[in-house]
């Protein structure tokens, strides 16, 4: 009996587009970031407020992922940055193909940096590459600290963690969250992982995850 081995031959063909987008983001010397978290981290917040605060500094254009619905890309939008949603009807991740598609809609000429907000899921993104410059892993406080011993490979593979919602442990709200453990967990998987503790909402630790955005994108224009 002839097998065909179907998930290897789904991999191969999302590793093809991966190395089209990579070489066309490496011609125009443009940074992406494929943000990935769990539902309800706020990535689409940070990226409002990172966009609105650097909107001056630095060019981002946004290409969002989600099963259903524009909301996303709508909230970006009303940033004035340009944002091409993706909707996966039932896919737990983008794929390169996608990404690809969604790069020929975006005035990638005019942008200094392109984020990706990926399908909310902690698994399925982290087995897909998509071309992109580096992986940014999301977590918040109110998910738990173990996040990153339970859910390995996308803390493995990523330049930079953020640690989103810090706000709410100086607020009185009951959550056992200690930081320290999950920036541990997180450097035992990835020496070299750059970690932010951050607050979206009160803007709190933003100013160093920018900082470093800004080395990032004048890496590319050198």
């Amino acid at each position: 009996m002839y097998k065909v081995n179907v998930g290897k031959k789904i991999l191969s063909a999302n590793e093809e587009y991966a190395l089209k987008n990579s070489q066309l983001l490496t011609e125009q010397k443009k940074l992406c970031l494929n943000m990935i978290s769990s539902p309800g981290s706020g990535k689409t917040t940070i990226l409002t407020r990172t966009i609105s605060d650097l909107k001056d500094k630095i060019k981002i254009g946004v290409i969002e992922g989600d099963i259903q619905t524009e909301i996303d890309a709508e909230r970006i939008r009303a940033t004035k940055a340009p944002a091409i949603q993706i909707n996966t009807d039932g896919a737990c991740h983008l794929s390169a193909a996608q990404v690809n598609s969604a790069l020929e809609n975006l005035p990638i000429s005019d942008l200094d940096l392109i984020f990706i907000e990926n399908v909310g899921n902690l698994v399925c993104p982290s087995a897909f590459e998509l071309g992109e410059s580096a992986k940014i892993a999301v977590l918040s406080v109110a998910e738990g600290d173990d996040k990153p011993a339970k859910y390995p490979s996308i803390f493995a593979k990523s330049k930079a963690m953020l640690i989103n919602k810090i706000d709410l442990l100086k607020a009185g709200v009951q959550i056992d969250f200690d930081i320290e453990r999950a920036k541990a967990d997180a450097r035992k998987l990835n020496k070299g992982i750059e970690i932010f503790p951050i607050s979206a909402k009160t803007g709190e630790g933003l100013a160093g995850w920018y900082d470093w955005l800004k080395r990032e994108v004048k890496k590319l224009r050198l």
